[in-house]
C-alpha cells in the first residue's frame, strides 16, 4: 500500500510533536538507512531501538519542528532537538538541524540523514559543568 506524501508528511508532523513517544515507524522501510554526525546503520528495527534509547535515558526530550516540506527528491525538515541529561548536574542541552527524507517508489522513507547545526563536541562541551566564578570586589 502507498503512502501519500500529504499523508506522510502529516505523519512526520506529528511525530515530531509527539517525540520520542508513539512514533510512526510503519512510515519507516524496512531496510531504511539512517546516518547523524554520531553514528550510521541500517534497518527500521535498529531505528526503533535508538528512539526507545532516547525515551530511556534522556530527561524531557522535546523536538520543535520549524519547518517541514517536500522537496524533489523527498523530504527536508528543520527542527531544535533539545533535552536535559541525567547527570547530576542536569546539564539542558540543545542541538538544531535538518533532516533529509529519501522515499520509495511506495511512498515509504528509505533514508534518514540528520545534519547538525553544531559539531559533535559542541554537544559534548554542554554536557560538562560551567564553572563558577566569584565576584572580586
Amino acid at each position: 500500500m502507498a503512502i501519500a506524501l500529504d499523508d506522510l508528511l502529516e505523519t512526520l508532523r506529528q511525530d515530531y510533536a509527539r517525540f520520542p513517544k508513539d512514533q510512526s515507524f510503519e512510515v519507516y522501510d524496512p531496510d531504511a538507512f539512517f546516518q547523524d554526525p554520531l553514528t550510521r546503520f541500517q534497518g527500521r528495527d535498529r531505528y526503533q531501538k535508538m528512539i526507545a534509547f532516547i525515551d530511556r535515558w534522556f530527561l524531557d526530550p522535546e523536538l520543535t519542528l520549524h519547518d517541514i516540506h517536500a522537496t524533489e527528491t523527498g523530504i527536508e525538515s528543520r527542527w531544535t532537538l533539545t533535552w536535559t541529561s541525567p547527570w547530576p548536574w542536569r546539564p539542558r542541552s540543545q542541538i538544531s538541524g535538518r533532516t533529509l527524507f529519501e522515499l520509495t517508489a511506495e511512498g515509504t522513507i528509505s533514508s534518514h540523514r540528520d545534519y547538525w547545526d553544531c559539531s559533535p563536541w559542541a554537544v559534548l562541551r554542554q554536557q560538562i559543568p560551567r564553572r563558577r566564578t566569584k565576584n572580586h570586589r
